[in-house]
């Protein structure tokens, strides 16, 4: 690894820490934060102080001390750069932030495409494999009625629901991310290949594992928890009263996130999921996007001038634009220390944005986006 970069290097280390069995997220982060560098895990780290970890045993620091699993690392950091698939760690800012914010976030993300992960407004929509043409249709219209509030989509690929959403997505330009449950090297399912390739044109692929893993099923609730996570709010279509979409709905009731979902007829096996949700006070009833921005109290955009206006920022008012992001407000301190602006800098570009209509300056010097 000599002529690497120190930032390619401190990567493969980030990755091999992801790739240790038995090592979860929140330990990952304990161990870098603690050694103060994903490097010094390995090159620092005694068995008796990694032992102290939770979750960690004599048989998983030995596999940290002797570095066997480097060499996987520096592979999927050669597979990553060569197919153009950012690896996001919780300390950069194209990591999204509102996934950072749940408790069990991921410690890497392996991600592909062109859309902003910290756009202004998520949703994710998600349903059944197998939904109704009324399903299809509703989750089409949605879509297209989402378009005016310029929203980013997830959904999670799959059959039915996820896929309808995709795909009217990308014919209306909208630009939309597809959370998969195995590495980015492959697609499931195999049918969905072509969608996903145009989507890297409007929107990208997202995956929270390395290259070579396979979509086994213990990995779809996790990749669950990051469709919630991702977003402002989940909208479940249709959906029997148990499955993925139940889950994703419980998930992101755990993060504190608005959940809609699509009343139907009470002996309609695809709707008792939805009318379970909302009897039950863990989804609001929903019948368009209106729905939505009333509760999120979202305003239409005018088209192109939110866009236009963007692409008019200078590059550090982009920064701070970004950071801002699905914040209910940032202090000035956080903002300095996030975007590594001076502060007599920052104070003007906040001025400036103040003018342009996009950010408003709250008690306790703090600000948002407007």
């Amino acid at each position: 690894m000599n002529t690497l970069t120190e930032i390619q290097e401190e990567k493969i280390y980030k990755i091999a820490l992801g790739l240790i069995p038995k090592i979860g997220n929140k330990t990952a982060l304990d161990l870098v934060e603690h050694y103060g560098s994903a490097k010094a895990v390995f090159e620092d780290a005694k068995t008796k102080d990694l032992c102290q970890f939770q979750k960690i045993n004599s048989d998983t620091a030995s596999v940290i001390l002797q570095k066997s699993t480097l060499a996987r690392a520096e592979e999927e950091l050669v597979y990553s750069e060569k197919n153009n698939i950012q690896i996001l760690s919780q300390d950069m800012m194209e990591y999204p932030k509102r996934m950072k914010n749940c408790f069990d976030a991921p410690f890497l993300l392996y991600y592909k495409g062109n859309a902003n992960l910290n756009a202004s407004k998520i949703v994710s929509i998600v349903g059944t494999r197998k939904p109704t043409a009324n399903g299809r249709i509703f989750c089409e219209r949605l879509v297209q009625e989402l378009k005016a509030y310029n929203v980013l989509i997830v959904s999670g690929l799959a059959y039915g629901i996820d896929v309808t959403a995709h795909i009217k997505s990308c014919d209306i330009g909208l630009e939309n991310i597809g959370v998969v449950a195995h590495g980015l090297d492959k697609m499931y399912p195999y049918r969905h290949r072509q969608i996903a390739e145009k989507m890297l044109d409007c929107g990208g692929i997202l995956s929270e594992f390395p290259s070579t893993t396979e979509a086994k099923p213990q990995h779809f609730p996790m990749r669950n928890r990051i469709i919630a996570g991702l977003s402002d709010a989940v909208v479940v279509v249709e959906t029997a009263i148990r499955g993925g979409s139940m889950i994703t709905a419980k998930m992101a009731n755990d993060y504190s996130k608005d959940v809609f979902a699509v009343p139907g007829r009470l002996d309609d096996a695809l709707s008792k999921g939805c009318n379970h949700l909302i009897k039950t006070h863990k989804a609001s009833l929903i019948e368009s996007a209106a729905d939505i921005a009333y509760h999120l109290r979202w305003k239409k955009q005018k088209a192109g001038n939110q866009k236009q206006l963007f692409t008019q920022l200078t590059e550090q008012e982009k920064l701070v634009v970004d950071f801002l992001v699905g914040e209910d407000g940032v202090h000035l301190d956080e903002l300095i220390h996030g975007t590594k602006i001076s502060t007599s800098r920052i104070a003007s570009l906040l001025l400036e944005l103040e003018l342009k209509g996009m950010v408003r300056a709250l008690p306790g010097n703090s600000f948002r986006l407007l």
